[in-house]
């Protein structure tokens, strides 16, 4: 059965909210910004049909507190909600509260959040399913000393991984075992502060590697599909800082194998809307799961470049009850690049540069896609990412595709008292050796990464 959405609230703010705003006016939906105190003249706010402030400008006071958005899709007559990513994108407590206020979410159902939201049971589903894994513990370890004696079994080096974490955030390498109570406790501490859940596991940590995803898209209908993977080896900190679609340098049955597992896994979960099943990949063409994403993911860009494909289109239609009807694998063509600007000052250790922008030069011409909230005179608030923008540019080839984003980095220029960027950074990164040779691997990084200057 069919529920046609008339009236969407994005609870989310930045690149995202007008992201999802634009796919909406295109579609002749009408749309309610949410937004804080700090975000009241943002551009997202000048988009949609109507705006509701939730908060002050603190996240937990604003974009995180469940009763003001639900009360703002109240009074405006909101009968969906999409939560972009971050924030309460993957929140099965608000996807709940949504479907109890007969609030369409557009997002995973709430009991599949949890599911993978939990990464132990998510391993443990994954397992069942036929997914193959990195050397670990199913369930979350409950002592140090169980730990360490786990970790002396698996062999070193270990990643030690927040059960409730994701994105990223939660995790920590362990090389020396002497080293290994020290981050035990740093780790649980980390994981009780940010997620309210100390728990933890283990498992072996693959270096080299390469951090492939696929993209999958379910329907209500028991139908799930990939659109192929993305590359997103290019990290610092488990962040993500360059990502590609296809993912270069691997084999057509390589892809589809992974592909394959991904549609596995999504289907074992009962996934419905979009989603992201991520992996490692090591030197001799092994893969393993890491874990679901219950969102739309940051880099999607460059899979709608590959694809021809509006994934919150898709994701609109998925949450209105329609049937899939996009061919499996996506039939990608040429190549798509994304880079992401972020107010960070490499030469401090990447630390945060917040300010307002007098220059704000953003790239264009010919399929070149900025994604970003910007302009001349914005303040950006040191409340939330860091993120300023995203550069995506598609070709029909990688080194094509390379030279085009090369291009569209030269002519971004974003100046103010204060601020830095990560432009000259992501330059580098374009330019060397391994990335040009599609050989690069999440150690690249480390290589690039400036040492903070003296004080």
């Amino acid at each position: 059965m069919t529920r046609p959405i008339r009236k969407i609230l994005v609870a989310n703010r930045g690149e995202i909210a007008v992201r999802i705003l634009r796919t909406c006016a295109e579609l002749g939906i009408a749309t309610v910004a949410v937004h804080s105190a700090a975000d009241r003249d943002s551009l997202a706010v000048r988009m949609a049909d109507e705006s509701v402030q939730i908060g002050p400008g603190p996240a937990k006071r604003s974009y995180l507190y469940i009763p003001a958005i639900i009360e703002a899709a109240r009074a405006t007559g909101a009968d969906a909600i999409h939560p972009g990513y971050g924030f309460l994108s993957e929140n099965p407590d608000f996807a709940e509260v949504c479907e109890a206020e007969g609030l369409i979410f557009i997002g995973a159902p709430a009991e599949v959040m949890a599911r993978l939201g939990d990464k132990s049971t998510a391993r443990a589903l994954m397992t069942e399913a036929g997914l193959p894994l990195l050397p670990g513990s199913l369930d979350p370890v409950e002592s140090v000393d169980e730990a360490r004696d786990l970790a002396g079994d698996i062999g070193y080096p270990v990643i030690l991984k927040a059960v409730a974490g994701g994105g990223g955030r939660g995790m920590r390498v362990v090389r020396d075992p002497a080293d290994f109570a020290t981050a035990w406790q740093q780790t649980r501490a980390n994981a009780t502060a940010v997620f309210g859940d100390g728990r933890l596991y283990i498992e072996r940590c693959l270096e080299p590697a390469r951090h492939v995803e696929a993209q999958i898209l379910a329907d209500t209908h028991g139908t799930v599909i990939h659109l192929g993977l993305r590359d997103c080896s290019l990290q610092r900190r488990h962040q993500k800082l360059v990502e590609e679609a296809p993912a270069p340098g691997l084999s057509t049955d390589l892809s589809e194998r992974i592909g394959a597992a991904a549609v596995l896994g999504a289907k074992a979960a009962g996934y419905v809307g979009a989603g992201t099943v991520e992996f490692l990949l090591d030197e001799d063409g092994n893969f393993y799961f890491m874990e679901v994403n219950c969102r739309l993911q940051v880099e999607h860009p460059v899979t709608e470049m590959v694809t021809g494909t509006d994934l919150v289109a898709e994701q609109i239609r998925i949450a209105s009850g329609h049937p899939l009807t996009l061919p499996p694998g996506g039939n990608p063509t040429g190549v798509s690049i994304e880079c992401r600007l972020n107010a960070e000052d490499p030469d401090r250790d990447f630390a945060p540069a917040p300010g307002t922008l007098t220059e704000c030069v953003l790239p264009g011409g010919q399929f070149v896609r900025t994604d970003t909230h910007i302009h001349p005179g914005y303040s950006i608030p040191p409340h939330y990412d860091s993120l300023l923008a995203k550069v995506i540019v598609w070709a029909p080839d990688r080194p094509t595709a390379i030279a085009r984003m090369r291009r569209a980095l030269a002519e971004t220029s974003l100046q103010g008292p204060g601020i830095a960027t990560t432009t000259d950074y992501l330059h580098d990164i374009l330019d060397h050796p391994h990335f040009r040779t599609a050989t690069h691997n999440t150690s690249l990084i480390g290589s690039l990464t400036p040492q903070p200057a003296a004080s």
